[in-house]
């Protein structure tokens, strides 16, 4: 099991220090709040929030800490971008009618 490797796990554990340090320094306290309350309840929209926040700290899109109410902004902008259409398709399927001849 490849995950199972220590220097895996080790890089793994380095990259979420990593996550942490720049979200701490991009958010305020509330705002950080919010996006763990959103991590337990969906995890791969945090996380699509997280990686969205940290391209932006990145490229110095962020000025100053984001707030509580601009983390609902861009939550809503994420839940724009990904918000999945449901379409319904019904598959008729053909029944073999006991009346047709077959050769």
């Amino acid at each position: 099991d490849p995950s199972s490797d220590p220097s895996q796990q080790e890089a793994k554990q380095r990259e979420a220090e990593i996550r942490n340090t720049i979200l701490a320094q991009v958010l305020d306290q509330a705002a950080r709040a919010r996006l763990s309350n959103l991590a337990l309840v969906k995890p791969d929209k945090a996380k699509a929030v997280e990686n969205y926040l940290i391209q932006m700290a990145r490229f110095g899109q962020l000025a100053g800490k984001v707030s509580e109410q601009g983390l609902i902004e861009i939550l809503e902008k994420v839940s724009q971008q990904t918000e999945k259409k449901t379409t319904v398709k019904f598959n008729r399927r053909k029944v073999l009618d006991s009346d047709e001849e077959e050769d």
